[in-house]
């Protein structure tokens, strides 16, 4: 594995590596001995001002499986720490990943390219730090599903088949991701040095992260507490937009959460199917900590932990550093209604906000859980009525398993819509914009995988089709709106690694 003047699908920058070396350790990808392109994600190249039939190439290959390093690369793997399920594992790091690099989108946004599955580094343990190609396809077509809907996401560039076989439950065929981020730091990196004492390393870091992702915060009397309240602030949006969408990230540690505000590590994630709050997907989530309903509250638990970590930063006196992150606390959970509820007034059309609106709303989540209404079929067919009802309502009726309990329902709330000045038709326009008619649905990805794994990569090509326009309607795809049938209800997903 070598590095070579000739022309490079890209070339990269590595701002990370110039942290110090305890930031970091240094670990070069594991060349694969017959790796096979599966897909590149053009769209996602264009933006980032790459060339898609360069990263196609055989060069390109190269590089996306990990048997050459690009020009201008300084691979390693991140040194973190993390609660995982609430218990502190002191070193975590990047086990299974290599950071390439980073690269300067058409935005001038700094972007890292990360191989996922690229081999053993330094933080393995006894892992063998490959990926099975089920959790490459899974973290490609959820994490391209919610760059569709919107959602802040960390992106797939390219996957590819290793040719080797990885050991899991079973021998499954290996795979390499090729990862987008704004940014792989997260709580965990803190928790990192805060847990060893290391107040400068958290200084340091807290630096790097204001000039990269906040640098608006540089020149507040207090950056770290500025930075604590951005990073507040976008994890409330963000999980307020996962709820409004139905997805379960399935394991919220805090080496899951970005400091960027990106949705990260999909692994035992999913989308719920009929309406139940308390939803759990994860096969080792056994207690329901990161239940659908649970999220709002664990990421006000992740983010005190990151406030622990910058306390020492916040203030000199411990008593007053405390009560200025517990301040930021208590306006998370405030931040996080304010938006949740607003995506929920939007969900049932409503956009001058009345009292009542958000028991509403909640009403009618109620009626859909104790009914086994799909979430986002309920929605979507819910756009689609009038101020009046019609033969238009048999579609959303036909989803409670009592059509009458939706009935009183509707009653209600189209006296409410009769107080908007907005038309039905304007109405319905602004409700097919935020509610979905297609998401990654559990089921339709385990179809994928399955198929892809037997080399047909036809119902994976259809899926992503769909989840990168959710909002439109696709009549030659309409079979991928429907929620599982019985026997294809898949109840448990699991990690990969």
């Amino acid at each position: 594995m070598t590095e070579t003047a000739a022309a490079e699908p890209f070339v990269l920058d590595n701002s990370y590596a110039r942290l110090p070396s305890e930031f970091h350790a240094r670990a070069m990808p594991t060349a694969v001995a017959a790796a096979r392109l599966i897909r590149v994600n053009r769209p996602l190249a264009v933006q980032l001002g790459l060339d898609a039939q360069a990263l196609e190439s055989p060069a390109g290959l190269d590089i996306l499986a990990g048997n050459r390093v690009p020009k201008g690369a300084e691979p390693l793997a991140m040194a973190y720490a993390g609660h995982q399920f609430g218990n502190f594992s002191p070193v975590l790091g990047d086990g299974r990943a290599v950071l390439l690099g980073e690269i300067i989108d058409r935005n001038g946004a700094r972007r890292d390219i990360q191989l996922k599955g690229a081999g053993r580094t330094p933080f393995s343990s006894r892992g063998d730090g490959r990926a099975a190609l089920g959790p490459v396809i899974r973290e490609y077509v959820v994490s391209e599903g919610m760059a569709g809907l919107g959602i802040p996401t960390t992106r797939a560039l390219a996957m590819v088949a290793t040719g080797e076989p990885v050991l899991r439950m079973r021998a499954e065929p290996g795979g390499v991701l090729t990862r987008v981020a704004a940014s792989h730091v997260r709580v965990g990196t803190f928790e990192y040095f805060y847990r060893q004492g290391n107040n400068e390393a958290v200084r340091a870091l807290a630096d790097y992260v204001i000039d990269r992702h906040y640098p608006h915060v540089a020149d507040a009397d207090n950056p770290y507490h500025a930075l604590l309240e951005e990073v507040a602030a976008r994890t409330a949006d963000l999980i307020a937009q996962w709820l409004l969408v139905g997805f379960i990230h399935g394991v919220m540690n805090t080496d899951n959460v970005s400091i960027a505000g990106e949705t990260i590590d999909y692994g035992p994630c999913a989308f719920m199917d009929n309406y139940k709050p308390a939803t759990v997907y994860s096969s080792i989530d056994r207690g329901g900590r990161y239940a659908y309903n649970q999220q709002p509250g664990i990421g006000q638990w992740n983010l005190a932990r990151f406030a622990e970590c910058l306390l020492p930063l916040l203030d000199d006196d411990e008593e007053k550093a405390i009560a200025q992150a517990q301040a930021v606390l208590e306006r998370y959970i405030e931040r996080f209604e304010n938006t949740y509820h607003d995506g929920l007034a939007a969900k049932i059309g409503l956009q001058e906000r009345r009292e009542g609106d958000t028991e509403l709303a909640y009403d009618l989540l109620k009626c859909m859980a104790e009914q086994g209404a799909d979430f986002t079929l309920t929605f979507r067919h819910l756009a689609d009525l009038g101020q009046a009802s019609d033969s238009r309502d048999d579609g959303v009726r036909a989803l409670f398993d009592d059509p009458a309990a939706f009935d009183g329902w509707a009653a209600r709330w189209r006296q409410r819509l009769a107080e908007e000045t907005r038309d039905d038709a304007a109405r319905r326009v602004a409700m097919r914009a935020v509610n979905p008619a297609y998401i990654p649905r559990n089921h339709r990805i385990q179809q994928a995988i399955d198929a892809a794994e037997d080399g047909d990569y036809q119902p994976l090509e259809a899926l992503l089709a769909v989840v990168a326009r959710p909002f439109e309607d696709h009549p030659e795809l309409a079979d991928y709106a429907r929620p599982p049938a019985p026997e294809e209800v898949v109840q448990r997903t699991f990690c990969g690694t």
